[in-house]
């Protein structure tokens, strides 16, 4: 039998010394679809200065999942790992990391989520307002300051938090993430860190003020009264530097990458008017009167069905990385000991043989009947897999079904001629131009 170390590396080439094909990573959209068209849904290259094998599809997702802390261990870009920091769940490994996960975890419980709805309610209904007296803006924009608002009244007790100086402090910190991670007071990546640093002096002034005044018998309000109040299994609390870390990932989880999702919604449902007639027609059904509750969002199937697809289409995040801690072998390829390795979402998401016609925005792939998703383990992935799948999944999914239910029972809207909607994908998708709309209320048909 032959051992790994034996077999050929993957085909690809790392581009230049020290950057390899960095820039390339990030300024050409089409940089993985060229790399697959020459060489299959196995190739190397250098990104972040690193080695790096790129595999692709449901076989490769499934080989990396099932293998973790086997073949491989979690890791994230330099720039992405400090500017998280060394206590946030993401950077965690092992026997922490799965102890951390069980107590951030307690913020995402059925009864937590429950208890969310009416707050995301009167956010939504604050923000359709304002939008149906604004008539036309960019989408983007507001949808960015209400997940910000929503994630920070739920999660820090901190209402209108988007009108406030962390949500710039936050943006810019959001910016650097995914950046070269060269700490200079004018590169972004160094902007980033005096803005880590500043959010960290603004959420322990918010983490203090909440110790002082917090009493035994308090009922918890928010995330951060249910993580101050979690013990792990050896009845330790969370440090302040642990809460701060976790409470910051929060954020970022709760915000970016679900406004990507939600434009990304607002500007498929925009292009395609028999899918909003039919989110209608099952809102209408539903004849809903008074607040929402778990079990009417269930009952949306169809609403339910509208979203898989857009996170087919356009996942929030394309793809995650691994660091090669044992060399194995995968489709003959020797895969190193100490390379990355990156698994592609949106990749697996174009799949022709799961996915015909991939390009196509059709809910229905997600219908009981067809159920495109449970064709094949690991080919639907929007929320990465395995022990490493998004903690906050049913809350997004929780607050996006929220939005599109108020917004299609009471609202419509177009998108503007003459913009540009193509998606720029750093640090997450987005069309290019904001996506501008002219938004109404709708007149009640009786």
């Amino acid at each position: 039998m032959t051992s790994p170390n034996e077999l050929p590396l993957p085909p690809g080439k790392f581009g230049l010394p020290f950057i390899g094909e960095t820039i390339e990573f990030f300024t050409d959209r089409n940089f993985q679809q060229k790399r697959l068209d020459e060489h299959g849904d196995v190739f190397k290259t250098n990104i972040f200065n690193k080695p790096t094998v790129v595999m692709v599809g449901a076989e490769a997702n499934q080989c990396l999942f099932r293998n973790e802390n086997k073949y491989v261990k979690a890791t994230w870009p330099k720039s992405t790992r400090i500017l998280l920091g060394s206590s946030s769940l993401a950077t965690q490994e092992g026997g922490v990391h799965s102890s951390r996960r069980r107590i951030l975890f307690q913020a995402f419980q059925p009864r937590a989520l429950e208890s969310y709805i009416p707050t995301i309610e009167k956010i939504t209904q604050r923000y359709l307002d304002k939008w149906e007296q604004k008539k036309e803006f960019a989408w983007y924009n507001e949808l960015r300051k209400y997940t910000f608002d929503v994630a920070s009244t739920l999660f820090i007790g901190k209402d209108g938090g988007a009108d406030t100086p962390l949500a710039n402090l936050f943006e810019e910190w959001v910016q650097g993430l995914f950046s070269l991670p060269i700490n200079l007071p004018w590169t972004t990546f160094g902007k980033a860190m005096k803005c880590r640093t500043q959010l960290l002096k603004e959420l322990e002034v918010i983490i203090g003020d909440r110790l002082a005044n917090q009493k035994s018998d308090d009922q918890p309000t928010d995330a951060l009264d249910l993580l101050i109040r979690a013990k792990d299994e050896d009845g330790n609390a969370l440090s302040i530097e642990e809460l701060k870390d976790q409470i910051l990932l929060l954020l970022f989880a709760g915000h970016e990458t679900l406004t990507s999702s939600l434009v990304s919604f607002c500007l498929f449902v925009g292009q395609n008017r028999n899918v909003f007639e039919k989110i209608c027609a099952e809102q209408t059904a539903l004849d809903i009167s008074g607040e929402l509750d778990m079990n009417t969002l269930q009952q949306m199937t169809y609403l339910d069905q509208v979203f898989k697809e857009v996170l087919r289409i356009v996942p929030p995040v394309g793809g995650g990385f691994r660091e090669v801690i044992q060399t194995f072998e995968y489709k003959n390829f020797q895969i190193p000991k100490g390379w990355a390795v990156q698994y592609q979402i949106l990749q697996t998401h174009k799949d022709e043989e799961n996915y015909p016609d991939h390009e196509r925005f059709d809910p229905e792939r997600f219908s009981p009947e067809r159920a495109a998703e449970k064709q094949k383990n690991y080919q639907f992935i929007p929320f990465g897999g395995g022990m490493r799948e998004c903690i906050g999944k049913e809350f997004a999914r929780l607050e996006a079904k929220v939005l599109g239910s108020m917004l299609v029972r009471g609202y419509d809207w177009e998108l503007r001629p003459d913009q540009d909607l193509s998606m720029q994908v750093i640090p997450t998708p987005l069309p290019k131009d904001g996506l501008q709309v002219r938004f109404w209320r709708r007149k009640k048909t009786t």
